[in-house]
């Protein structure tokens, strides 16, 4: 029969806590030593009681055995680090290769589409080409029906604001006519003025004055 395992949790009450310290701390420390003396192992054991007092076992010395353990830490850490560089440069080098297959795809696709390179091309292929640009050619139909619907609502309202500047040129040069035709008529009355009187004789008579004078 298989007894389950006991959950393990923090004692509440506080004695209890303290003698229970105290007895696997002195077992803890007796283990690290058996384990150092029996196995020619370097430990090093450091304990904070929840009161904050320090308990600690070196089988040599403790700074040199934590000098040891952050050279290695950071050896590690070096080693994870060049062996992530390693795996990302893979990756790297992968995905080009991938995205250069693509491109090369890509370049085939489009020679085919400008008609080139189709003799190794089967039927379906063909006919894939054909409704590919036949889809080209129905995009490009539609936008060039676009462009010329705008340009011509663009000569429209070009066409609109002409008319309403003629009509506002209309307008002006109405209300500056009669000015105009006033400026004439004085022209007219001054030129009038300085013509001969129509009383001036413009008889035509040959001979003598005394003879013109007495006719």
């Amino acid at each position: 029969m298989v007894r389950g395992k006991t959950q393990m949790r923090r004692i509440e009450n506080a004695t209890s806590r303290q003698v229970t310290f105290s007895k696997r701390r002195s077992g803890l420390l007796k283990k690290a030593f058996e384990l150092s003396v029996l196995c020619d192992a370097e430990v090093a054991l450091i304990i904070f009681s929840p009161r904050g007092k320090l308990y600690e076992f070196a089988s040599s010395s403790m700074q040199t055995t934590i000098e040891r353990y952050q050279k290695h830490t950071k050896d590690n850490h070096t080693s994870n680090k060049s062996v992530s560089t390693d795996q990302n440069m893979q990756h790297l080098k992968q995905e080009s290769s991938s995205m250069m297959k693509q491109i090369e795809l890509l370049e085939v696709s489009k020679r085919k589409l400008l008609g080139e390179g189709l003799g190794s091309c089967t039927i379906e292929e063909l006919q894939e080409i054909e409704q590919q640009l036949e889809r080209s050619v129905s995009n490009v139909r539609a936008r060039k029906t676009q462009v010329f619907k705008e340009q011509i609502d663009q000569l429209r309202e070009k066409g609109k604001a002409l008319a309403a500047e003629n009509e506002r040129l209309i307008e002006k040069c109405g209300k500056i006519q009669p000015r105009k035709a006033s400026n004439e008529q004085r022209e007219n009355l001054a030129y009038t003025e300085s013509s001969p009187s129509s009383d001036v004789e413009t008889e035509l008579f040959i001979g003598l004055p005394e003879r013109r004078m007495k006719r």
